[in-house]
């Protein structure tokens, strides 16, 4: 099961580069060996959690973040930090099952576990996936018609194309992807940093909530349990598992560890800048519209709305932002798409086919009139609730000493994840509980 070996197509390649991939894989060798050290010992192993982390700065993110911040201000702030605490712990460990075992999530779950659970696993997981692409497509289209005044239908087919051109350059292998996608995220990251200086922000409040978990009725435990779902995100779990299963060969223990070593460093730097995108977003929108327009909760509303408020500066680079995050989250969504069906069913289809097919959600959407932030908001919902799939197994994956040998998980890890977990469970719980109309437990603070 465990593939540790390092293959003789590989070795020639790294030792005659001939792509931007080879050179990274040759690099990545070197720095294995001792001959690059520092920055430059890094950098080759930096990719797979930059392309994860757009997942985490999606258009999802911009519903739910605009919505909690209008609404109720700083106040959902913590939950921002929760969830992307909890996105760390799991795409370090999906990274380190991918790099121990050479395997991805989906493919391990397939083989390790029975068929009567494994097909559940895999349609959860694949609702998962189109509830993903539904707002990722939704969002960039958004941008493109608000950017261009075209109507929403041709905006999503827009979306589709320039998506599926970039997705071909997965034909050049594992490189020229993750430059393109960590261009994306630079500039999601540049957009918020300039908002932050446009916008009054009110750091104390900023502070405060980051920190102290409140709660003020039912509505914004649904926009807290979006948040969990448009920040930690089942396909990109299941994806980082498969970018770093066999990405840069690691001959023995030691060079596994220091592989380790360098996804959890480019995990926590990743993760650390889309957790603080999403701060922007919600204290953006705390600032921008909770005191005078606490109704706003639409992509569009927001956009007009902050030209007059903040200037045609500060909405021009709101909408810039959206559509760099949708095109982008578009891309590593089909990216996941893939991942799932091949590994969990043995099964792939062509790149276009599945592309197309993962437009179909978001053209009904729109073709029917839906409110389109609504759909970004309830995908997101729909996310958390299939999220537990995928962490759990995660957690009972990584326990197992046959599986990982001496980098199984400790006891500590494993109660921390299960702690986590079961945090999204109670968020998930109280959704639906409140859904059903039985009163919950929460104050106005």
């Amino acid at each position: 099961m465990t593939n540790f070996g390092i293959s003789s197509d590989v070795s020639d390649t790294a030792a005659t580069p001939r792509t931007i991939s080879d050179r990274t894989l040759r690099a990545g060798i070197d720095a294995l060996s001792g001959q690059r050290r520092g920055i430059r010992a890094f950098l080759p192993f930096a990719g797979p959690a930059v392309i994860a982390s757009i997942a985490y700065t999606d258009p999802g993110n911009f519903a739910t973040n605009i919505q909690a911040g209008a609404a109720f201000g700083y106040l959902l702030l913590w939950v921002v930090v929760l969830a992307n605490a909890v996105a760390m712990l799991f795409q370090a460990m999906s990274a380190k099952l991918g790099i121990v075992t050479g395997s991805s999530l989906a493919r391990l779950c397939r083989e390790q576990f029975p068929p009567l659970l494994v097909w559940p696993m895999w349609a959860a997981s694949e609702v998962a996936a189109m509830a993903t692409d539904l707002a990722e497509f939704l969002g960039a289209s958004i941008g493109i018609s608000l950017l261009f005044g075209l109507g929403l239908l041709p905006s999503v087919i827009v979306t589709g194309i320039v998506t599926y051109a970039l997705l071909l350059f997965q034909r050049h292998g594992f490189r020229p992807i993750e430059l393109i996608v960590g261009g994306f995220v630079a500039l999601i990251a540049l957009a918020y940093l300039i908002e932050l200086f446009i916008a009054p922000i009110d750091w104390r409040a900023f502070g405060y909530h980051a920190v102290v978990p409140q709660l003020a009725g039912p509505e914004s435990v649904a926009l807290a349990v979006g948040i969990v779902g448009a920040t930690v995100m089942p396909h990109a779990i299941y994806l980082h598992s498969s970018l770093t299963s066999g990405r840069m060969p690691a001959r023995t223990e030691e060079e596994r560890r220091q592989v380790l070593r360098f996804s959890n460093r480019e995990v926590v730097l990743a993760l650390s800048v889309a957790g603080l995108v999403n701060m922007a977003m919600l204290a953006m929108a705390a600032s921008a519209f909770h005191e005078g327009h606490p109704e706003v909760a639409e992509i569009g509303t927001a956009y007009h709305t902050l030209g007059p408020l903040l200037g045609g500066f500060a909405a021009s680079v709101f909408l810039t932002s959206l559509i760099a995050s949708g095109v982008s989250s578009s891309v590593v969504g089909t990216m996941a798409g893939q991942v799932i069906m091949q590994d969990f069913l043995r099964f792939s289809v062509p790149l276009w086919a599945r592309r197309l097919i993962t437009m179909i959600p978001a053209v009904i959407a729109v073709a029917v009139g839906v409110d389109v932030t609504r759909a970004l908001v309830l995908s997101q919902i729909v996310l958390s609730l299939v999220l537990p799939v995928p962490l759990i197994a995660v957690i009972v994956l990584s326990a197992r000493r046959d599986l990982m040998g001496n980098f199984v998980s400790t006891r500590g890890l494993t109660l921390l994840a299960s702690a986590a977990a079961l945090v999204v469970l109670l968020l998930n719980a109280a959704m639906l509980l409140q859904t059903a109309g039985i009163p919950l437990p929460f104050g106005d603070g």
